[in-house]
């Protein structure tokens, strides 16, 4: 019996092969560039401070740059001004310092020396009364200018800041009641208001104290106008200073920190 079952043919269409994942790369590449243009957009209307913080983080990831961050909270948290990178700081400040326009008036006049304290920082006075007229409490502008220009950049470090008023051996006779004591007070509290107001944190200074002539700078000269000095003392974080070890590392012999002397904060007669 013939087999009559009809010849079927099967044919097989081929397809363009399978796109694959260039499309997940594409896409990927996109979502990244959107991410990183908010960024951007989201830095340009931050703070400045902020701006300092991250901007410091990629110039430095290791986080030894002073300005990694800023504040007692946040980012300044991952950095810590030792003993061992203070030598930077005081790098960064006279860098900062030679950049003032009315640098020139006191390039002679500001020391900055590491102590078994901190870094030192002091204006000298000259005998024409360069940061505060003889005999008066209140900054001349030049005083002002450096004052605020120190508080805008020491306000950018977690440490604590202490300041001294010195004054010279010449006795004080407008006002019986009013001597070289209440004068050296109100110097140190005049520079402590002006640096609070300008960048230093509100807990950020410590102390603020007055040795009349008790420390002067040149012994053998009590009336030299050297002798007449504020003191801005960046001290170290408290661990490293009970850790801190051997003589202090300094350009210039520093009197040992004696008793302060009263110093409130009071308006003298």
């Amino acid at each position: 019996m013939a087999d009559n079952r009809p010849i079927i043919i099967k044919r097989i269409a081929h397809h363009a092969g399978h796109s694959g994942g260039a499309w997940k790369v594409a896409y990927a590449d996109f979502v990244t560039a959107m991410m990183a243009l908010f960024i951007v957009l989201w830095l340009l209307n931050s703070s400045k401070q902020i701006r300092e913080a991250v901007g410091g983080y990629f110039k430095d990831p290791t986080g030894t740059s002073k300005k990694v961050g800023s504040g007692e909270t946040g980012a300044g948290d991952n950095f810590t001004l030792t003993k061992d990178n203070m030598d930077k700081l005081k790098d960064e400040l006279q860098k900062t310092v030679r950049q003032m326009t009315s640098f020139d008036k006191f390039k002679n006049q500001i020391e900055m020396t590491v102590t078994s304290e901190g870094l030192r920082i002091e204006l000298l006075e000259t005998d024409k009364g360069i940061f505060f007229p003889s005999g008066v409490a209140d900054p001349t502008d030049s005083a002002k200018d450096l004052l605020v220009k120190l508080a805008q950049e020491l306000g950018k470090l977690p440490n604590k800041v202490s300041i001294e008023g010195h004054t010279d051996s010449k006795p004080f006779a407008r006002n019986r009641n009013y001597g070289n004591w209440e004068l050296s007070s109100d110097r140190a509290h005049a520079a402590r208001r002006l640096m609070q107001e300008n960048g230093l944190g509100p807990q950020q200074v410590t102390q603020v104290r007055g040795f009349a002539d008790q420390h002067l700078r040149k012994p053998k000269d009590p009336e030299d106008p050297a002798n007449r000095r504020i003191s801005v003392i960046v001290e170290y974080r408290r661990k490293d200073a009970e850790l801190a070890e051997g003589p202090a590392k300094t350009l210039v012999e520093s009197p040992p920190a004696p008793q302060p002397a009263n110093v409130k904060d009071e308006p003298h007669k």
